[in-house]
C-alpha cells in the first residue's frame, strides 16, 4: 500500500518491508499454513533467524527447555507468535540501533504478546490484535531516525502520549499515532491493526471509539493491555468503558487480561530465577 500523499509531502521516510516480511505475511495469509516452509523462509535470513531465537528463548516467553531452531520455536510456541517475533526482529532491523528505543520495543514485545493472546481467548483475529501490539509505538522509531538529534528530548519531555503527540505536531506537522499507521499500512497489516495503531492515543486517553473506527475489537484491547502495562489499578475502569463500545463481554475481557498478564509475570520471573 501507499503512504499517505501528505504524509509523503513532510518528506519523513516510512521504511520499507523487508522482503523476508512480505513473503512471511503471503504464508500467514493462506488457508493451510506450511510451517516447513515458515520455518525455511526466516532461516534463509542468517541474522533474522538468530535474533527469533534469542527473542523466542527470553525470559518474556518463559520456556523450560532452550529452543535451537526456528522450527522448534514453531512447534513450542505456535506460527502466529513466531510470525509476529519475526515481524518484531523485523521492525526493529529497519531502524538504527538506539538506546532511547529499547523501551519501546520491550513494550511491543510485552503488548503483542498479551493483544495476540486476548484475541485468541476473546475471538478476536489474533494475529491482526498482536502485530497492533508490536506496531503501536512503530511511529516513534520513524520520528527518531527521521531527527536523531531532536526527537529523543521529546521522548524525555513528555509525561504522556498524549502530550508527545500535541510536541510531535508541533516541531514536525505530523505526530507518531500517524506515522505508525503509514507504516502499517505500506507493509500491509490488517485494517484492524492500521486503526488501531492510529487511533491508539486517542482511545488510551479518553477510553471512546472515534466513530471512523469500524472494527473496534483491536482497539479496545490494546486499551486494556495498555492499562494493564501502565496503571493496573485502572483496569476494570478501562474495560468497562471500552468493552461494550466494541461489543465485547466486559467480564471476559478482565478475565483474559489477567490471566495472561499473570502468565507473563510469572514467566519472567522462571525467567530469572
Amino acid at each position: 500500500m501507499s503512504v499517505d500523499p501528505q504524509l509523503r509531502a513532510l518528506d519523513i521516510e516510512i521504511p520499507t518491508q523487508p522482503e523476508v516480511l512480505v513473503k512471511l505475511s503471503l504464508l500467514m495469509a493462506a488457508e493451510d499454513i506450511d510451517l516447513m516452509a515458515m520455518s525455511a523462509l526466516v532461516e534463509t535470513d542468517m541474522a533474522l533467524a538468530a535474533a527469533v531465537l534469542k527473542a523466542v528463548n527470553s525470559s518474556l516467553y518463559g520456556l523450560r527447555g532452550r529452543v535451537q531452531t526456528v522450527h522448534q520455536a514453531l512447534t513450542y510456541l505456535g506460527m502466529r507468535e513466531v510470525a509476529a517475533i519475526t515481524f518484531e526482529m523485523g521492525l526493529r532491523a529497519a531502524f538504527p540501533t538506539a538506546a532511547e528505543l529499547e523501551a519501546v520495543w520491550s513494550r511491543a514485545a510485552e503488548r503483542g504478546l498479551l493483544m495476540g493472546r486476548m484475541g485468541q481467548q476473546l475471538g478476536v483475529d489474533p494475529w491482526a490484535a498482536h502485530s497492533a501490539g508490536l506496531f503501536e509505538e512503530c511511529g516513534k522509531a520513524v520520528l527518531y531516525r527521521h531527527a536523531p538529534a531532536h526527537y529523543p528530548a521529546m521522548l524525555r519531555a513528555a509525561s504522556s502520549d498524549s502530550e508527545l503527540t500535541q510536541l510531535e505536531h508541533t516541531a514536525f506537522g505530523v505526530s507518531h499515532d500517524a506515522l505508525g499507521a503509514a507504516l502499517c499500512e505500506s507493509w500491509g497489516l490488517a485494517p484492524a491493526a492500521v486503526a488501531s495503531v492510529r487511533h491508539h492515543v486517542e482511545v488510551q486517553a479518553t477510553q471512546t471509539m472515534p466513530e471512523a473506527v469500524q472494527r473496534r475489537s483491536v482497539c479496545a484491547i490494546s486499551a486494556v493491555v495498555h492499562a494493564l502495562m501502565s496503571d493496573p489499578s485502572t483496569l476494570e475502569e478501562v474495560a468497562h468503558k471500552v468493552a461494550p463500545q466494541a461489543q465485547l463481554d466486559e467480564a471476559l475481557v478482565l478475565r483474559a487480561a489477567r490471566k495472561f498478564y499473570e502468565q507473563l509475570v510469572e514467566a519472567k520471573d522462571h525467567g530469572r530465577a
